[in-house]
């Protein structure tokens, strides 16, 4: 029998619903994206994103059903993200499934943000166990060894700056326009390597840092800017590039190799960067690793990866109360 959850998230500026059979097959998402609004004011203003979410959340949900052609009748549970992210944000997308689930007597099923994220996979192709998830976004830089579904195991993190995170700073210290990190992606194939730039924290842990090479890059910008010389942002983009994806692919092949894994996931929403995705294609070939990357529309935040991580929550009966609250700093 078919198994049909309706997804809300909205824990930061977008407003996405979606509902998704099965856990991998998308029936219908809508995505609201304020990014125009924010981007007028160079990043996401948590108060504004809560209130534009108010405004769109009903229309959101009706669109949804709208292009599903399905009544809130034939939906079997809802999944909304309850953290982390932006407080106001979460509280309007768990305000709103606790009403429906109130309302029309469906069980309500909490999902972490960043597990959905890694069940965006499961949106490509179904996850083959046990694996390694590398989660790259505005707000995380993980490596995950899951044995199974829902079998969540942190092996390494960020110690500060996340990755979406450092190319938002270094893309605006070169001044490049928010959002920034997918113009420096682009950038960096017009330039070249060229600058001295550092390898972030090079060791032998699962721990990543970016905070020095944010740091380098302010410096190296100031130091040419009072010498008079010339700003080669593509140059920058270029080196800045090159050693993120190589410190990313160093210590996640190294984790697929100690944990003796073949099978690897990239996750979040930097996971559509084209450097990153290209140069673990290329190793994971090489390597004999099977590699899963979302579709660039799964990477950024959506509802279809919330209701595919929430099909296996309530699949095995995890459900919550209609007093769900919102949870920002919620650990996965």
């Amino acid at each position: 029998m078919d198994t049909y959850i309706l997804g809300i998230e909205s824990s930061c500026d977008e407003t996405s619903v979606s509902i998704i059979k099965n856990g991998c097959e998308e029936i219908a998402t809508v995505v609201l994206s304020q990014m125009d609004t924010h981007s007028n004011f160079g990043g996401v203003v948590p108060e504004i994103a809560s209130r534009m979410h108010v405004e769109n959340i009903t229309m959101v949900i009706e669109e949804c059903l709208r292009k599903a052609n399905m009544k809130m009748e034939d939906i079997d549970a809802i999944a909304v993200t309850y953290g982390p992210g932006l407080i106001g944000c979460l509280l309007i997308g768990v305000t709103a499934a606790a009403t429906l689930s109130y309302i029309y007597n469906k069980p309500l099923v909490p999902v972490h943000h960043i597990a959905g994220h890694i069940y965006a996979n499961n949106l490509v192709s179904k996850m083959e166990f046990p694996l390694i998830a590398l989660v790259v976004s505005g707000g995380h830089t993980d490596l995950i060894y899951m044995e199974d579904n829902y079998k969540f195991k942190k092996i390494g993190g960020t110690l500060d700056d996340a990755v979406g995170e450092c190319y938002d700073k270094v893309a605006r210290v070169i001044g490049v326009p928010y959002p920034g990190g997918p113009l420096v992606d682009k950038l960096s194939y017009d330039g070249k390597d060229t600058y001295n730039l550092p390898l972030p924290l090079d060791d032998d842990t699962y721990n990543f840092s970016f905070s020095g090479i944010k740091s380098a890059v302010i410096n190296l910008v100031h130091n040419e800017s009072q010498r008079g010389n010339e700003i080669r942002k593509e140059d920058i983009a270029c080196s800045f590039q090159n050693r993120v994806v190589e410190i990313l692919t160093k210590k996640t092949m190294r984790a697929l190799k100690e944990y003796n894994v073949k099978n690897l996931i990239i996750a979040g929403g930097v996971s559509a960067n084209s450097g990153i995705r290209n140069r673990f294609s290329e190793i994971c070939k090489k390597e004999g690793i099977n590699l899963t990357i979302p579709n660039i529309k799964y990477c950024t935040d959506n509802a279809a990866m919330i209701a595919s991580a929430g099909y296996y929550r309530f699949i095995e009966g995890k459900k919550s109360g209609l007093d769900l609250n919102a949870m920002p700093g919620l650990k996965l």
